[in-house]
């Protein structure tokens, strides 16, 4: 009985939303009370670009952000160190994914802020004003994320990449084509973001291989030594100031 007035009770609450839902939208269709959206494709005054092909523009770009921060930034080479730290210390999911994700996105836009500055007084604010096209729009943006990634490839990485193209040689980087600088400097990253993390692992080895040997001195071989291991890790990472200490080197790692 109790069951049967709950169900009751919730099909009576539906109806009504539903109901209600129905009212609210003919009036609000009935009195016009949605605002009017259109989009007007046509040709500025000043020749600049429209609006609309702005509009086309700006959700290209939102659509390839993601993209673009993994492959053309030092997203990659953070976010790889970071999980690389949570696996060392025996944490499982402290801090969350979105945590981790959301240090290394602030990180990067750290370490970038010079290159996006540079993005914005020579490409987009020109283009926005309509003093250049597409194409130059497209190579003045280029030129920033260029030189920071310049800064960064290994030699043995865009040797690589230059002799699966078949490029011989290059008389100077500015001659380096991006399908071969951007993956050569992608295979760099995940390199280093590798190194990082075996560094980062080996205090907490050590730890876990001092609580294992301890453990099976005591007779206690059933006790997991990563259950025991793992206050631990975290008191000495407390200790030394672990964050500071990994986000700063990490961040030098870039600008040294």
């Amino acid at each position: 009985m109790k069951n049967k007035k709950i169900i009751i009770h919730s099909t009576v609450f539906i109806l009504v939303l539903f109901l209600a839902q129905i009212f609210t939208s003919h009036i609000i269709f009935a009195n016009n009370l949605l605002p009017d959206v259109s989009i007007n494709i046509g040709g500025n005054a000043d020749g600049g670009p429209t609006s609309s092909i702005q509009l086309i523009v700006l959700f290209t770009i939102l659509t390839l952000a993601p993209s673009l921060i993994i492959m053309l930034t030092s997203f990659t080479r953070i976010i790889i160190s970071l999980h690389f730290l949570r696996n060392a210390l025996g944490t499982q999911q402290m801090p969350p994914n979105q945590i981790i994700i959301g240090i290394a996105l602030v990180l990067t836009l750290f370490i970038m802020s010079p290159t996006i500055k540079q993005i914005n007084d020579n490409a987009f604010t020109p283009y926005s004003e309509g003093k250049i096209n597409q194409k130059q729009f497209f190579d003045e943006a280029m030129k920033p994320l260029r030189e920071f990634m310049l800064t960064q490839v290994n030699d043995k990485d865009l040797k690589l990449f230059t002799d699966l193209a078949g490029i011989e040689s290059y008389n100077s980087p500015e001659d380096i084509p991006n399908s071969v600088l951007i993956p050569s400097f992608i295979l760099g990253e995940v390199t280093k973001g590798f190194i990082i993390g075996f560094i980062l692992y080996i205090p907490f080895i050590a730890i876990d291989m001092v609580v294992s040997s301890v453990l099976m001195a005591m007779g206690m071989m059933m006790l997991p030594p990563a259950l025991i291991s793992a206050p631990f890790k975290i008191v000495l990472f407390i200790m030394i100031d672990g964050w500071n200490l990994i986000i700063g080197s990490i961040v030098r790692t870039f600008t040294g």
